[in-house]
């Protein structure tokens, strides 16, 4: 029996999205930048993809520009906001996605910006006073700031945070990756000056994302070459992954309620097992705070123990896919520089579970059980 709670790393493809895809796979192959009929057919595809996903999410389709993915349009959009408009500072939190804190650092690298650290709390939350004096301090700068962390889940009050952007004349962009499809949207009135989504966190195709950039905050293009996405990205589109984007949300929105009632049940029974069966099991950030969190996600932290530094590899041994900490960085020896910065020093183990409308109860028995073995604790 093979279990996947890597859902915050990437989802499967819901079979709807690739049917909706497989036309333009197969027989609509045309280029949509060409000016016969059969570029014209994909052109008008993509556009339609563009307007649907304008719409579930309250914008216009102007503002839509598709990436190859979350990191892309994170790059783009802070590249391009401090070129644009001459920003010299930027606020961030050190538990950003490296998608923008390398962005940002490799900024302040090249002399173009001063960076700021925002202030957390315990729990690693983004201290909202701090932010305020920050943005007193700096008005007028560049503020990147989450939606839900990857890691830990801990979630952002995006609307506050706009507002307070909003009274210091700040461009405020959030990656919301781990956000988009989970929650809805209503970017006409959210405050964010842009955004950024990957499909494949929501059940749609890998290597197809999308930055949200409001339209009196238009940046500079970051990638060159021709005149695709209304000007903002140069290169042939990727058709068939915006497609089964447009897909893909449509169905996250249709389904929205009953999925996170789903999950947030999976995720609730979930914390109450382990604490049932492994002693000293306690949890990381606020993932375990059922209203503060992503629903998706809980990163577990378990007791020091001999060989709980094998704990990922023994559970794939036994078919159960989890994580240690991000998603990028799977496979690899790194720690996590959001628990490092979170706990300092600590040598508690790390498992980031995280689920989907797929996963079942009798999944979780199972993984709690396995791990729980593992650790050397009787389940």
């Amino acid at each position: 029996m093979n279990i996947y709670l890597d859902n915050a790393a990437t989802t499967p493809l819901d079979p709807e999205v690739f049917e909706a895809m497989r036309p333009f796979l197969i027989q609509d192959f045309g280029n949509p930048s060409s000016t016969h009929a059969h570029g014209r057919k994909v052109r008008a595809a993509i556009e339609s993809a563009r307007k649907k996903i304008a719409e579930l999410m309250n914008c216009t389709p102007g503002e839509i520009i598709f990436t190859s993915g979350g990191t892309e349009a994170n790059n783009s959009i802070l590249t391009g906001a401090v070129e644009t408009f001459a920003i010299r500072h930027a606020i961030t939190s050190p538990i950003e996605h490296h998608a923008v804190l390398h962005t940002l650092e490799k900024l302040k690298h090249d002399g173009k910006i001063e960076l700021h650290f925002v202030n957390l709390d315990e729990q690693g939350h983004v201290d909202l006073h701090n932010l305020e004096f920050l943005l007193k301090q700096y008005p007028g700068t560049l503020v990147s700031l989450m939606q839900a962390n990857n890691e830990i889940g801990n979630l952002l009050d995006i609307n506050r945070v706009g507002e307070l952007c909003e009274a210091y004349n700040a461009f405020f962009h959030s990656d919301a990756v781990q956000g988009v499809a989970h929650y809805r949207h209503d970017l006409r009135n959210q405050r964010l000056s842009a955004m950024t989504a990957a499909a494949h966190k929501f059940h749609g195709p890998k290597g197809i994302g999308m930055m949200y950039i409001r339209k009196d905050k238009k940046i500079q293009s970051f990638i060159q070459g021709g005149p695709q996405e209304r000007n903002m990205r140069g290169g042939t589109e990727n058709v068939y992954g915006i497609i089964g984007m447009a897909k893909a949300l449509e169905l996250a929105y249709q389904g929205m309620e009953e999925q996170a009632r789903h999950i947030t049940q999976l995720k609730a029974y979930m914390i109450k097992r382990l604490k049932e069966t492994i002693p000293g099991v306690s949890f990381h950030g606020d993932s375990a705070n059922l209203e503060r969190s992503l629903y998706t996600v809980l990163n577990v932290s378990l007791p020091e123990a001999e060989g709980n530094d094998m704990l990922l590899f023994n559970l794939d041994l036994h078919g159960i896919s989890v994580s240690g900490g991000s998603a990028c960085s799977s496979g690899a020896t790194k720690g996590s520089h959001v628990l490092e910065a979170l706990y300092p020093g600590s040598k508690r183990t790390a498992v980031r579970f995280s689920f989907s409308k797929y996963n079942t109860i009798n999944e979780l028995d199972t993984a709690v059980e396995k791990l729980a073995s593992l650790c050397r604790v009787e389940a």
